[in-house]
């Protein structure tokens, strides 16, 4: 950089440029993580995040009954997972889907493919602790022990799989969403015994777009 290395009467140069450059490179980096995901979304108490990051949501809307669940649009940007943190699900929201459960809601989840590569099956697995499987006694799941069908489905896979232990998730498959499509992803969310804040873990399964005789990778 000629403008550090340029003597000035026989002397360092001026700190004040260095001073300068480091000042802008922090602003930019500032900007950057600012613009990495967006304010938490609240509909009806409920809270939706995308602090942790790999996406970032864009809309919501509804009230989470079952006629009209509340629906987040989304741009997934990284292949790795995307967690999402959900908090105030409590006793006192109740259960607008009106499962046999203390309380729940209805989501949908409208995923753009941010990425360069094919998604061949999208998977949603809830937790109530970051990291760590839930099972049957936290009371968190994907609607388990709901008297009738429940609420899976989608736009654009045609089946859709749920496991309920050792841990909770809906593996949606049977089709393939390639960059700069979407997908819609339809579930109900419940708890029995309802707590502050817990997480839904979106990871796919890919498939390079470019490259579709490849074998696919997992992401996350």
């Amino acid at each position: 950089m000629p403008d550090l290395e340029r003597s000035n009467g026989g002397g360092a140069a001026p700190p004040a440029r260095c001073s300068t450059t480091a000042a802008v490179s922090f602003a930019a980096i500032m900007l950057t993580a600012a613009i990495a995901h967006a304010e938490p979304v609240t509909l009806n108490g409920i809270t939706f995040s995308d602090e942790l990051g790999g996406f970032r949501i864009i809309e919501g809307s509804g009230t989470g009954s079952a006629d009209d669940p509340f629906v987040l649009v989304e741009e997934i940007t990284d292949n790795g997972p995307a967690v999402l943190v959900i908090r105030g699900l409590t006793s006192e929201f109740g259960n607008p889907v009106r499962s046999n459960h203390f309380a729940g809601f209805a989501l949908t989840k409208i995923a753009i493919n941010a990425t360069g590569q094919a998604w061949q099956e999208f998977s949603l697995e809830l937790q109530e602790e970051r990291g760590r499987d839930s099972d049957y006694h936290d009371g968190l799941s994907f609607g388990q022990d709901t008297i009738g069908e429940r609420l899976f489905g989608s736009d654009r896979y045609t089946a859709a799989a749920g496991t309920d232990e050792p841990r909770d998730s809906v593996v949606f498959g049977g089709a393939s969403v390639g960059p700069g499509q979407q997908v819609s992803l339809r579930v109900i969310v419940t708890d029995n015994s309802p707590r502050e804040e817990f997480f839904l873990v979106q990871r796919r399964r890919l498939g390079v777009a470019e490259l579709p005789g490849d074998e696919p990778d997992i992401g996350g």
